[in-house]
């Protein structure tokens, strides 16, 4: 019998509620309809799923129905969010600031606008992985047009002073989009509170459907269509909304409306019993990036003389893990969210992401570890070859 191993990677996926798979089911059956046929009752009753499903999307965040647009995931969100408001700005702003450790869905994006005419100002961080609000202060002057800076790093579970960073973009004019899409589900979200413009979310890391996201767009923040060829989701998002996957998102947002505080201390406390008992069994150890503003179930972890690629090799039948963002783990070249935080390569090299979930188990963390109490820490050199793993 294949073993299958113990999922401990959240932060690239997460399992589909089974709560949520009921709830899309019927819409790839019986429930067939165009949300946009207005002329019979198929078309009203894919309509009216929308409308519910829109509801529930804002009542997570905060923000009123029609402020929520429906995306195919978080990094069409944040290209249309960036790309929008570059769009459809038509005066002297023309430099958007974010960080060194962004997802490359933002980062990518901001360095290509700078290709057409905008200025990107890439900041670093500290070595605790949070930006210092001083030094983003200095950059917000009357020619910056945005600020993006995500809520919970995907690679080290960081949570950045979100209200803080939206109050300052307030006082000086510049929209302040962020990426939440690690934060749905594990943390209190906010528009409101944290000052928002934009925020961008995924369904699939937060127990929904792949393939689905939004973008919240704040009342009187302007943006322009990156894509056209309809007038779906407010003219921002042209094409047919994939009902059934929205309707996933939908439930998975009224799950997290009420789970997320459960589930956080849940997590929080499975997290707590993993890093005390790597600490024990694991000498030498590092965690990256702050211990105490962090995502819950969230750990980035690098053994002494440990490759991440030769760990995960080992314990990969036993535990699935990660060396990080699930965009870029097929790059050889070590973890750019850990080099900003002013590590070494080699030291860059040995981060692992562990992440824990709603359907983790306290059993599943004892798997884990007696899994990393096993590895022979110290036995193989710094860059093993293939043949040694």
């Amino acid at each position: 019998m294949v073993q299958i191993p113990v999922y401990l990677d959240n932060q690239a996926t997460t399992p589909v509620d089974p709560r949520v798979r009921d709830a899309v089911l019927p819409f790839l059956n019986l429930e067939f309809g165009n949300p946009h046929s207005r002329d019979h009752a198929f078309g009203w009753r894919a309509a009216d799923a929308v409308r519910q499903a829109r509801s529930s999307v804002a009542e997570l965040v905060n923000a009123d129905d029609d402020e929520i647009v429906f995306t195919s995931g978080a990094t069409e969100s944040c290209n249309l969010a960036l790309r929008g408001i570059a769009k459809a700005e038509t005066g002297s702003r023309n430099r958007i600031v974010t960080l060194a450790t962004e997802h490359p869905a933002v980062l990518e994006t901001v360095r290509d606008l700078a290709k057409s005419g905008f200025v990107a100002v890439v900041l670093p961080v500290g070595p605790d992985g949070i930006v210092d609000l001083g030094r983003l202060e200095t950059e917000l002057n009357d020619r910056t047009l945005a600020v993006s800076i995500m809520a919970g790093n995907n690679e080290i579970g960081v949570v950045q002073p979100l209200a803080e960073i939206g109050a300052m973009c307030g006082r000086s004019g510049v929209v302040f989009h962020t990426d939440a899409t690690q934060a749905m589900g594990r943390m209190d979200v906010d528009v409101d509170v944290w000052q928002a413009d934009l925020l961008s979310l995924s369904g699939h890391k937060m127990y929904g459907p792949k393939g689905v996201g939004a973008l919240y767009v704040r009342h009187g923040c302007s943006l322009g269509p990156v894509f056209t060829g309809g007038g779906q989701e407010f003219g921002l998002r042209p094409g047919t909304v994939p009902v059934h996957l929205v309707v996933g998102l939908g439930e998975a947002s009224n799950l997290a409306v009420d789970c997320w505080n459960e589930d956080a201390g849940r997590l929080t406390a499975l997290t707590n019993r993993l890093k005390d008992g790597l600490m024990e069994s694991c000498p030498g150890i590092r965690f990256f990036g702050s211990m105490e503003e962090r995502l819950p179930g969230s750990l980035s972890i690098g053994l002494p003389g440990w490759p991440a690629q030769a760990v995960i090799a080992r314990i990969s039948k036993r535990i699935a893990v990660s060396t990080g963002s699930a965009c870029s783990s097929d790059s050889s070249e070590p973890s750019v969210v850990l080099r900003a935080l002013g590590l070494d390569p080699e030291t860059a090299a040995s981060g692992i992401r562990v992440s824990l979930g709603r359907f983790s188990t306290q059993r599943d963390v004892e798997t884990a570890l007696e899994v990393f109490s096993e590895l022979p820490l110290g036995g193989l050199p710094s860059c093993p070859t293939r043949d040694s793993i």
